[in-house]
């Protein structure tokens, strides 16, 4: 059973990692805003992968501060992060999107429901890849 606080945890450091290696972001004259954010993003890592309560508005925050500050590196974040924190973050995702995670968020909970054991990134595929052969 693969854990979904795992799968996103994973998810947030390769976003940390890709920041990381941008432009703004790296080199002797980082601008401070740029240093405060990348040094609030690794917070948030830690934040989440220990389970601090506020690690959910942090994440939220941050990610509207992301699109807000940085649009031009929302693609280097997966969007299950933006689904993950929730909140003002869902103005930021298409219908279809919100569809699918909604979608996911129901298999699990019925999955929870019948004391299933269910592999988060196999129903995920299922959900967001119909193609792929995998059922859920």
């Amino acid at each position: 059973m693969t854990d979904s606080h795992a799968f996103h945890l994973n998810l947030l450091k390769i976003a940390y990692n890709n920041l990381m290696q941008q432009e703004s972001f790296k080199g002797e004259h980082i601008d401070p805003v740029n240093l405060e954010f990348l040094d609030q993003f690794a917070e948030l890592v830690e934040g989440y992968e220990t389970h601090q309560p506020d690690a959910f508005n942090n994440g939220q925050d941050l990610m509207v501060r992301l699109v807000r500050t940085y649009p031009q590196y929302v693609h280097l974040v997966a969007r299950d992060l933006f689904w993950l924190f929730g909140g003002e973050c869902l103005h930021f995702m298409s219908d279809d999107e919100i569809e699918q995670f909604q979608q996911l968020d129901e298999a699990l909970a019925e999955a929870e429901t019948h004391e299933n054991s269910i592999d988060y990134l196999q129903l995920r595929q299922a959900i967001f890849e119909p193609d792929s052969g995998v059922k859920h």
